[in-house]
């Protein structure tokens, strides 16, 4: 998926939209099925992950509510590099980015620079799921 992100320095974990999220059992193993995006966005293609390892995570939202959550560990490509992410999958239907990244990712890895906006129309930011 190539996707546009917001950074959050405010917020301290990173999250992506997941529309469904079902753990199923494959081969006597329980597992994650995720349906990233939702099929109203333009870029949804009705893709299914399967995840291995997968956990749950007490988060507290932006208005001061905590919810469990599940999250995931995988790789995001940004600027040619990849990197290693956990995500906790949240419905971020209703917000303009559908992937928020959260300072605990930030940390020692980027410097903000809050004069600068939507550096990804500059160059283009690939952000991939991979199992």
């Amino acid at each position: 998926m190539n996707l546009p992100v917001k950074i959050d320095s405010g917020a301290y974990t990173s999250s992506i939209h997941c529309y469904r999220a079902t753990e199923v059992k494959v081969d006597g193993k329980m597992k994650l099925k995720c349906y990233f995006l939702s099929p109203k966005n333009k870029d949804y293609k009705n893709c299914i992950f399967i995840f291995d390892e997968y956990d749950t995570k007490v988060v507290k939202s932006s208005n001061g509510m905590a919810e469990t959550r599940y999250s995931i560990k995988t790789k995001v490509k940004m600027f040619g590099k990849l990197y290693n992410i956990e995500l906790t999958l949240a419905k971020r239907w209703h917000m303009k980015f559908q992937v928020l990244l959260g300072r605990k990712f930030l940390s020692n890895k980027f410097v903000i620079d809050t004069s600068q906006s939507n550096l990804s129309k500059k160059k283009t930011i690939k952000y991939y799921i991979y199992e």
